[in-house]
């Protein structure tokens, strides 16, 4: 085989030489652009450990990196560099535009992702006080997720922005009837934060929706109640704007738990007193002072009447009830069952198991004392009474 055999081979199977230079020139922009997100990186490193670890905000540094809010800008800048760098490449011709053009849909994309993921960092550093912000979080996610993708096309088809939106405006009523449930939960869920109406950890009572527990997440959409049977029900946002729930959020901060009970009398065993009985009761120390100072109407003393009065001296000295809160012992109107006395009053301790002991203790001992008036609890007969009538 002849040279110029061999020279018109190697001619016809290896690239023009215009064609190395434009791959050239696009490896050495691959390359340039490395360098730069490495040298940027490096950079910001520095800044952060200088500015956010000294200043003690390392578990921002951290939350950062864990959304890739770092990662995201470095590649927005390698893409910047080859979106301007793409229009100093020799005999590329019209290519050049619509790279750059890709190279900057690209930019925005990670500029979005970036803002998004700050956006959820905000919310993790956030999410351990009371009041959520993730419906604003959410919110604003929406909108750079929706403006973000206005720009990324705008850029990839040439046109202005506003001419994509004008475009959207055609589309409102399709629009409005899509998000109608998204709108609606946006209002509901700004209206039940700023006017502080739920929290995260706030106990409800929502019977219409079979939701009755401590309020785990509050979303744009949802918010999740955990239940006492530790069940969780999934209640749309709108609906708790909408209708009515009991909170019992102002009970825990008032320092005072209600007990509310009522306890019935056997009608048939209210008298009138006679002495000894009077005698007998002044042995206990919350009923002597009273007897003893009314000692003229010890003829007419009611046994229903001094239990009423032991049960509110009896409430007046218990250090766990809230002296300062309403408490009273009343008499209801005469039922089938006997007559009603309702013990009224608040402890001073909200914790759930807290309550139930003070509540079952005082209930134990008016149990325990009635007997000592020569009163009688009503019960409906059992098996018991008539297996002892027989």
């Amino acid at each position: 085989m002849k040279l110029d055999e061999i020279i018109r081979m190697i001619e016809f199977y290896i690239p023009t030489l215009g064609l190395i230079k434009i791959i050239s020139c696009l490896f050495c922009l691959i390359i340039i652009s490395f360098v730069v997100q490495w040298g940027i990186s490096r950079l910001l490193v520095w800044l952060t450990n200088k500015v956010i670890n000294i200043d003690g905000y390392g578990k921002w540094h951290h939350e950062l990196y864990r959304y890739n809010v770092y990662k995201n800008i470095l590649r927005s800048v390698s893409f910047f560099v080859i979106s301007e760098g793409i229009k100093f490449v020799y005999h590329i011709g019209n290519i050049a535009e619509y790279i750059s053009r890709f190279a900057s849909a690209i930019i925005w994309i990670y500029i979005f992702a970036a803002l998004i993921g700050l956006l959820s960092v905000i919310q993790s550093i956030y999410s351990a006080r009371a009041r959520s912000i993730k419906v604003y979080i959410q919110v604003g996610k929406l909108l750079l997720i929706v403006i973000g993708i206005v720009l990324v096309l705008s850029v990839l088809i040439n046109r202005s922005p506003l001419w994509m939106i004008s475009g959207l405006g055609a589309l409102s009523a399709v629009l409005l009837l899509v998000f109608k449930d998204t709108l609606l939960s946006l209002v509901a869920g700004t209206q039940l934060t700023t006017n502080d109406m739920l929290r995260i950890g706030d106990w409800i009572e929502m019977p219409q929706s079979n939701a009755d527990g401590y309020v785990r997440d509050i979303a744009l959409h949802t918010v999740k109640i955990q239940n006492w049977d530790n069940t969780v029900t999934t209640v749309p946002t709108y609906k708790l704007f909408a209708e009515s729930y009991r909170n019992y959020r102002q009970m825990f901060e008032s320092g005072g738990r209600r007990i509310k009970r009522v306890i019935y009398i056997d009608i048939s065993s209210i008298k009138i007193m006679n002495k000894v009985e009077i005698t007998e009761l002044m042995k206990i120390s919350l009923l002597s002072n009273y007897l003893e100072l009314n000692h003229k109407d010890q003829d007419h003393f009611m046994n229903i009447s001094l239990f009423r009065y032991y049960i509110t001296a009896f409430l007046k000295s218990h250090d766990e009830l809230r002296q300062d809160m309403p408490m009273l012992v009343r008499m209801m109107e005469q039922k089938s069952e006997g007559i009603p006395i309702e013990i009224y009053c608040f402890t001073a301790l909200t914790a759930w198991v807290e309550h139930e002991r003070i509540q079952g203790e005082i209930f134990d001992h008016i149990n325990s004392m009635i007997y000592k008036f020569q009163l009688r609890l009503y019960q409906k007969p059992s098996m018991h009474n008539f297996m002892q009538c027989d």
